[in-house]
């Protein structure tokens, strides 16, 4: 017991009295900056940010600032702190825009606000500030390394909205099995198919449409029945000429095939 306790002491000693330890606790600024930069490539990065973040500061306005402030945002990057990483590598590309590294800083700050983008289901506003950002920097760097990542990225945001925004309108019509609002439902999907023409999504959301126009139809009081019966068959024609290989036209076939059997009856009473 005593000589783990002796080897506790010792250890503790030495750990009290490494370079790092004792640039934290020393006034000398370009010390901290030696060894904050040591910490830093030996892949260190809290306890380099933590030496960085002591110094920002003093070195505002002097040659070595810019290096500082580039390996300070980066720490952040490293240690998986994306909101200030995203923030700090801004400012950077904002203090320093004829510097080397101001391309990758506007990159990492795009990237960094790709990491905080949550999972479809919840609030897209980081999403779409992601989107922003790295948009923004292809924009600028059309030429950049970065570009086909930064593109890449682009499309995952883009995907997850889409996403979102088909789950918001297949859920109305899901509700309005219960309700029987499917007008809201088909102008749901009208949205959907507006905002984003390129969807994967755009097939589910002209077969949703049709189903909702169809249960709509069907549900109608007598004097608004005909018109929305016939408004099912236009659906119907649509969906036909984009998508006519599609597993569901059966399903849609037995659409327009009861929709077909209730207009006869108005052709009847004429």
């Amino acid at each position: 017991m005593k000589k783990l306790f002796y080897l506790f002491i010792t250890f503790t000693v030495l750990s009290s009295c490494s370079p790092y330890q004792q640039a934290l606790k020393k006034p000398d600024i370009a010390e901290k900056f030696r060894v904050g930069e040591e910490m830093y490539n030996k892949g260190k990065f809290a306890k380099a940010n933590k030496l960085f973040a002591q110094i920002v500061p003093n070195y505002r306005g002097k040659p070595q600032a810019e290096k500082l402030m580039f390996l300070y945002s980066k720490s952040f990057y490293e240690m998986k702190d994306y909101y200030l990483a995203s923030y700090q590598f801004e400012r950077f590309a904002s203090a320093y825009p004829q510097s080397e590294k101001v391309e990758e800083a506007a990159f990492l700050s795009g990237k960094s606000a790709y990491m905080l983008s949550p999972v479809y289901s919840k609030d897209q506003t980081e999403t779409r500030d992601a989107i922003e950002k790295l948009q923004g920097f292809i924009n600028l760097y059309p030429e950049s390394e970065f570009l086909p990542e930064a593109s890449k990225l682009v499309q995952e945001l883009d995907f997850k909205l889409e996403k979102k925004a088909f789950e918001i309108a297949k859920q109305y019509n899901k509700i309005a099995g219960y309700t029987g609002d499917y007008d809201a439902s088909i102008k749901a999907f009208d949205n959907f198919i507006l905002d984003f023409p390129g969807s994967s999504f755009r097939e589910d959301a002209y077969y949703y449409k049709l189903d909702s126009a169809y249960h709509l139809a069907m549900n109608s009081i007598e004097s608004k029945r005909q018109n929305r019966l016939e408004s099912v068959k236009a659906h119907y024609n649509n969906y036909k000429k984009n998508y006519s290989n599609s597993e569901r036209m059966e399903d849609a076939n037995k659409m327009l095939e009861d929709v077909t059997k209730e207009l006869e009856k108005y052709s009847t009473k004429s």
